[in-house]
This record gives C-alpha cells, structure tokens and sequence, in this order.
C-alpha cells in the first residue's frame, strides 16, 4: 500500500523508466496517500545532527524553555499541551503528548498584509547554537526537495511539470521538530491521548525524517484500518495533504495519520521527528482538477484562509 520509490529514477532515469514510476506514485496516493522516498541526497548526518541539537533543547528546564513560547503556526517552542491535532477532525481528544519546536520561511513578505499574518524572524534557543545553521541547511534541502516531488505528481497526472511549482515561488513552509517523550516526561497517556492525534496534514506534502518506535506512526486506509507505517531509515515518509487533494479532486487522498502514545511495555521509549509542511505562495486559489483527472469538484478556496482555519482548529485554548 505504500510503496518506496528511488528518487533518483526521476532525476536520472530515462523516459520509461520515470513513466513505470509516476505510475507507481499515482496509484499509491490514491489508497494511502503516503510514499517511502529514497535517492534523496540528503545526508543522515544531518538529520542526527538536528536530533542532537534540539534534544539538548527539549531537555531545559520548562522556565527556561518558556522564553522561547510561540502559539500554533508561530515560530518557537510548543510546550505540552498547545496542540490537539485530532481536534482538526471534530474529534475532541485530549492534547497531544509531544513538545515541538517550529521555524518557517525566513524571507518576509513585500505584502504588508500578508507580511503581518504568516511572517514573524525565526526564533533560535540560544542555549543550542548549532541548531540554526543545521536547520537552516536542512530547510534548503527541503524546499528543494519539495519542489522536485511536486514536478513528480504534477507529471504523474499527466500535467506540466511546473502545475504545481509555480505556485511555489514564495510560499509560507513550516518545520517542526516534534519531541515524543516518556511517561517519566509527559505521564500516563489518558484515554483517547496520542502523541499527535488522528488527523491529515492541511498544506500539499509533507516530508518526514522519523525513528521507529513501538509508540510511532500508524496510517489508516479503508480496506485495513489503522496500520504502522512501514519505515526505511534511508527513506523520507512523504505524505499529501488536504490542500492537494483538493486540487486533484479528491483522486488523491489526503493521508490521515496519528502517532501512538508511549507504548505500556517500553514506557520510556523517546522519539524525535523533523516535519517539513509543505504550502504554496499566500494568495494561491486551489481548484480542483476536473474529469478524468479529478473525481470531485470542491468550491475553489484560498489556501492560506484554509490553512488558517485548520492552525486555529487544532489549537488548545
């Protein structure tokens, strides 16, 4: 159900080779909405560097880590019990157990208005140094990556390669470097608790770098219910969100997900994920493909309104 696919064979491959795989892709995002991507060139030091960086973070006393408190969709620490992401389902669970420190775009906006609503300067622990330059270089690598998987889709549904990137010349991405600890940190999980709720991403992909854990990502399609994700250290976990499936007409499913609780027979199991959402330029109208293509026809919508209804959602007040 959700296959891996080599990069690579879409950068360097000839023309069958990059039909057999824009094929595959087509066909995976249209049960699970997730795909294991490989080729990606993006070095694991890196991705452990970040890990070490933000884990010495994570691990600051709360007063001090308060300093740096930002709300939903700001740039900063979110500290526990700030989001409920089941919540953007109309399912109201209790909040998420997970601690998150989120950046974004750090080029501002010549639309004042715009400006006021999705830009805010990065904010850096100063007690880690190394993150922002690990971030920073990871951020770089992301939206290049971004861009490149979205060539891919767009050329898996018989579209121009640039359907969807040209929408991309200055969108407002998030990163979240999300915590899973314990129960010595966050405590017994309540009923109805997870580390992040059931839910789907809101923008057009997600990229993924995550540790398997026994407390980790599940996926749920129709035909199995809710499944653990399969996991490739090598690999990035890539998912589409609402936004795109809308702009296919719902040929592509939006990939609903949750993150389980720390499991009763490793309570102190602690796991780190870097989460990279992908969005489009503010202002972008996303209208849905029509027949063949698309299977549904949505009213069309302003993806930064509808990005902004679904932050506010998942909001803990």
């Amino acid at each position: 159900m959700i296959p891996t696919i080599d990069l690579r064979i879409w950068t360097q491959g000839d023309a069958m080779r990059r039909a057999v795989l824009a094929r595959t892709v087509d066909q995976a995002l249209q049960s699970a909405g997730f795909l294991l991507v490989t080729g990606h060139g993006v070095d694991p030091a890196l991705r452990a560097g970040i890990r070490s960086a933000a884990r010495e973070f994570f691990l600051l006393p709360a007063g001090v880590k308060q300093r740096y408190a930002a709300k939903v969709g700001g740039r900063g620490w979110l500290g526990p019990g700030a989001e409920a992401n089941g919540y953007a389902e109309g399912t109201e669970t209790p909040p998420d157990l997970k601690e998150s420190l989120t950046f974004a775009t750090a080029e501002p906006f010549e639309d004042p208005v715009v400006n006021a609503e999705w830009y805010a300067p990065n904010v850096w622990p100063a007690q880690v140094p190394a993150l922002r330059g690990l971030c920073e270089e990871y951020l770089g690598r992301m939206v290049a990556l971004e861009k490149e998987l979205l060539a891919l889709l767009a050329c898996a549904l018989g579209l121009g390669a640039d359907f969807f990137t040209r929408h991309m010349d200055h969108p407002t991405y998030g990163f979240n470097i999300n915590w899973y600890p314990g129960t010595e940190i966050v405590g017994a999980p309540r009923p109805g608790q997870f580390r992040i709720g059931p839910h789907t991403d809101f923008g057009t992909v997600t990229i993924l770098d995550r540790q398997a854990g026994k407390g980790g990502l599940q996926v749920y399609t129709d035909a199995d219910g809710w499944q653990d994700a399969p996991y490739d250290p090598a690999a990035f976990t890539v998912n589409i969100g609402d936004l795109l499936a809308r702009w296919t007409g719902d040929r592509w499913r939006s990939g609903r997900h949750r993150v389980l609780p720390p499991p009763a027979d490793a309570p102190a199991e602690e796991l780190i994920s870097l989460v990279y959402f992908g969005e489009c330029t503010p202002g972008t109208l996303v209208e849905s493909l029509p027949a063949p293509v698309g299977r549904v026809v949505y009213p069309p919508v302003d993806s930064h309104v509808y990005l902004r209804e679904k932050l506010d959602s998942i909001t803990v007040e």
